[in-house]
């Protein structure tokens, strides 16, 4: 019986014992949690947008790419558009460049939609008929191509959206050409179809104060 309650009174202390040291280590955490809550509350805290800003500025400095990763938008000074083999007439092609260049886009197409309507032809050379619209005056020969006028219009106006993305204002038709392309075979090999490389390229209107004002500035 004594044996008995010896070992009960033993395992009481032990309990006793085992108790006390969770308590002990409780607390040890709980001080360990406040030390951290003091530090935190001293440091600022980073949000994650001002780490990623922090990672990326040093990277995005010199790269093609923005902060979002997407390529960066580079400014041209022009507006291009360029036709490989395209189905119009070369001769009627090198008159209408003629007739558009040093011109805006704008009236270059108000031009164009007038020859349609017959009320202004586009002036050629060689054996062609007289028309009174032709350069203004009688004795100016030209024609109304009708097939071309439509083709350069579409040209036109793909070439101002061009300079509207390209971010330019009171755009100036500097140049126009237009060459021989490849001429194939039609049915038969009879006749050679018509085909014609187009380049046409639209820069920004620089006014002569600007102008003048650049010349001081060099000297």
């Amino acid at each position: 019986m004594t044996e008995q309650k010896n070992q009960k009174l033993d395992d009481k202390n032990n309990l006793k014992v085992t108790r006390q040291n969770k308590k002990q280590e409780i607390a040890k955490a709980d001080d360990k949690l406040m030390e951290k809550t003091e530090s935190s509350k001293e440091k600022p805290v980073e949000t994650p947008k001002e780490k990623v800003e922090q990672i990326k500025k040093p990277e995005t400095q010199n790269s093609p790419r923005d902060d979002f990763g997407k390529p960066k938008k580079i400014k041209k000074d022009n507006a291009e558009v360029n036709i490989q083999n395209g189905s119009v007439s070369t001769k009627y092609s090198r008159d209408i460049c003629k007739f558009i260049k040093h011109k805006k886009i704008e009236k270059a197409i108000n031009d164009l939609e007038q020859v349609l309507a017959y009320k202004k032809a586009i002036p050629m050379k060689g054996g062609v008929g007289h028309k009174k619209s032709a350069g203004g005056f009688a004795s100016g020969s030209g024609k109304y191509p009708q097939d071309a006028t439509e083709y350069f219009i579409g040209l036109l106006k793909s070439l101002s959206a061009n300079a509207i993305v390209n971010g330019l204002e009171n755009p100036v038709i500097v140049e126009a050409f237009a060459n021989i392309g490849q001429k194939p075979r039609a049915r038969f090999g009879r006749w050679k179809r018509k085909r014609t490389h187009l380049r046409l390229v639209a820069r920004e209107l620089i006014k002569k104060e600007n102008k003048l004002k650049n010349k001081e500035k060099k000297k």
